[in-house]
């Protein structure tokens, strides 16, 4: 059997477990391996030997919020396992615990020699992702001290420390050196006939910076309760359809989803805040786009987690121009990242800015949050990061000079700004990349949208209605803009870019969904797009793909260009309900709540773009993220589309 990683999730740390409940300290590969917190690897080894030999799997891990597994000694058909050990592991704020049953099959005594191999590399997330590059970490120091009830590792560099410590109860017998900087950590269990041992093994995190008084919980069922106890109070007075229970169940999926992948932020008076994460494994942190998005779909619903995003990102806007991080006044954060190649400027996403559409999202969620939920508290309290964001768009975007949102290319950072930020995703049908700053076609859409959304805002809650004339003519200029420009009346459907010279990158992408979101397109253009979107070459029978297919560009495992992305879909469902496209919105709806049912209800990051007719199940992406925030709230988006008909 091939070990796979288990992902267990709790706020801002995920443990990556193989199918017996061992991490290897693997490195490198498309999964991290290991526990990590704040994006550093605080526990890269925990394998469990048992007189002296890895135990077989009778049970494997399966997915849940506690990873469980039945092992037993090796052995053959016609000598019964002497013991079977009964393993479960949970992950909480910045700790892992995990609880050992031995159980004896004989009935007279038998001795049991249990060792748990530790070891904590303090790995960053950054060196771990397949991406060939390397890092320099000059005077770093690695050290073990052993306690009473275990062991300490410790890594410092300059003023950079972290601490990783590893107790038992009972305490172990011995902790024992293995010669590769792990600690074996043993114990002789005397078992008496058909009798039972019981080990508890606790690891606390210690992220550098990190002044919290935090308590490893006292077992993985106590921590098992309180995970459950805090989705439900996250799922109260969220009314399922009754009418579509696969609806109703993809829903309760995200919202427990959405509940453990909060992690804490600080507002703009110092203020503790919890927001919605991007992902795990590799984005368990603060993404400005991602949790506009999750926000904007949860709000009918969940409008804390709004209400948590946007005084969170007013507190890391730029204020002042640096060129590795792409800052620039007014600007709303993409990622902020607390590791320590991020504390030390070795990777450029401490606070990086590389996005184009994050500024315009985060007012285009302020505007929404404030007409759903009639608190004009929060609006008021940040005006002034809202006006600086419009001023960031009208002048370092590009809208005044250029005459929409445009980005280039960052060296040091990410090649593409918009939502689709792999390399080759901005293209032409036949392949090619644009050369110049690069116009993206759903960008436009979302600023349009923000400039209406802050003149009201201008007009109802700040009292300025001279300043709500400038941003409403400034919208209704965008909007005759784009469609001069952008739409091509050969193929009558918008281009996916404009190139540097203001020429139309060809390719036929469904981010032209994003338009009918945002209400960009004239009636006639939108009926013909939000049509188009569900002809059999974009459509999936999943959902709609990021590229049409028998495009040279296509590819059904590109991340990219020919996948099918669940929160991008339930987004092109609400501009089609946006636009009286009711039963095209259905059809994706159903697609999507599909797909969720056949992998127990939860909608993966990205499918491939394998059509449904051929793949009669829906075909994984091979990278995708495991729990994404996104993701979780599109089967609320979708009940907000379509209802529960």
């Amino acid at each position: 059997m091939t070990d796979r990683h288990h992902l267990l999730v709790h706020g801002g740390t995920f443990a990556a477990v193989g199918d017996r409940g061992d991490i290897s300290g693997y490195r490198g590969g498309s999964a991290p391996d290991g526990m990590f917190v704040q994006d550093a690897r605080h526990l890269s080894r925990w394998q469990l030997t048992v007189d002296g030999a890895v135990p077989d799997t009778l049970t494997p891990v399966a997915d849940g919020d506690t990873a469980r597994c039945v092992l037993v000694p090796r052995g053959g058909r016609n000598e019964p396992p002497a013991y079977t050990l009964f393993r479960e592991q949970a992950v909480g704020d910045a700790s892992f615990v995990e609880s050992l049953r031995v159980t004896s099959n004989r009935p007279v005594p038998t001795t049991v020699r249990l060792a748990v191999t530790a070891d904590a590399d303090f790995t960053d997330q950054f060196e771990l992702r397949s991406d060939h590059r390397t890092y320099t970490k000059a005077g770093a120091v690695r050290s073990r001290k052993v306690l009473g009830h275990g062991v300490e590792f410790t890594y410092r560099r300059g003023e950079w420390r972290s601490v990783t410590t590893v107790t038992a109860d009972p305490q172990p017998d011995a902790v024992e050196e293995t010669g590769t900087g792990a600690r074996r950590l043993v114990w002789t269990l005397e078992l008496a006939p058909h009798g039972t041992a019981e080990l508890v093994l606790r690891v606390m995190a210690r992220p550098h910076g990190d002044k919290r008084a935090l308590r490893v919980p006292r077992s993985p069922a106590a921590l098992k309760e309180r995970l459950l106890a805090r989705e439900g109070r996250f799922m109260e007075g969220v009314a399922f359809p009754a009418g579509w229970p696969e609806l109703s169940a993809a829903c309760a999926r995200g919202l427990a989803d959405l509940a453990a992948l909060q992690v804490p932020a600080t507002g703009p008076d110092g203020e503790e805040l919890r927001v919605p994460a991007a992902g795990a494994p590799w984005f368990l942190t603060l993404l400005g786009r991602d949790a506009l998005l999750t926000s904007l779909f949860a709000l009918p619903y969940r409008p804390r987690l709004a209400a948590a995003t946007l005084p969170a990102l007013a507190a890391t806007q730029a204020t002042d121009t640096g060129v590795s991080e792409v800052a620039q006044p007014g600007k709303i954060v993409h990622e902020v990242r607390h590791g320590e190649l991020a504390h030390f400027g070795q990777v450029p996403y401490a606070r990086y800015y590389g996005s184009v559409d994050a500024t315009p999202l985060f007012l285009v969620l302020l505007g929404a949050y404030t007409e759903q939920t009639g608190d004009t508290g929060l609006a008021r309290r940040l005006e002034r990061h809202a006006r600086a964001a419009v001023g960031w768009m009208l002048d370092h975007g590009g809208l005044t000079s250029r005459g929409y949102l445009v980005y280039r290319a960052d060296q040091g950072g990410l090649a593409n700004q918009n939502w689709k930020d792999s390399p080759g995703a901005i293209c032409s049908a036949e392949g090619t990349r644009p050369n110049g700053p690069v116009t993206a076609a759903g960008a436009q859409g979302y600023a349009y949208d923000a400039l209406r959304r802050t003149a009201w805002l201008a007009r109802t809650v700040w009292q300025d209605g001279t300043y709500a004339d400038l941003l409403e003519q400034a919208a209704g200029d965008l909007r005759d803009r784009f469609q001069r420009d952008f739409w091509m009346p050969e193929r009558s459907f918008p281009a996916l870019a404009l190139d540097g010279r203001g020429r139309q990158v060809d390719a036929l992408a469904s981010d032209a969904g994003h338009l009918l979101w945002s209400g960009l397109l004239d009636k006639e253009y939108g009926e013909q797009v939000g049509r188009r979107l569900l002809e059999p070459d974009f459509f999936s029978g999943w959902g709609v793909r990021t590229l049409a297919a028998g495009q040279p560009a296509y590819h059904p495992l590109s991340y990219h260009r020919g996948s099918v992305w669940p929160h991008h879909n339930a987004l092109i469902a609400l501009g089609l309900s946006r636009y009286g496209l009711h039963d095209e919105a259905r059809a994706i709806a159903r697609g999507l709540v599909d797909a969720a049912s056949a992998t127990g209800h939860r909608l993966p990051e990205v499918l491939a773009g394998y059509g449904r007719d051929t793949h009669p199940e829906p075909v994984p992406y091979p990278h995708a993220c495991v729990r994404e925030s996104r993701s979780a709230s599109a089967p609320l988006a979708l009940l907000t589309a379509v209802g529960g008909i």
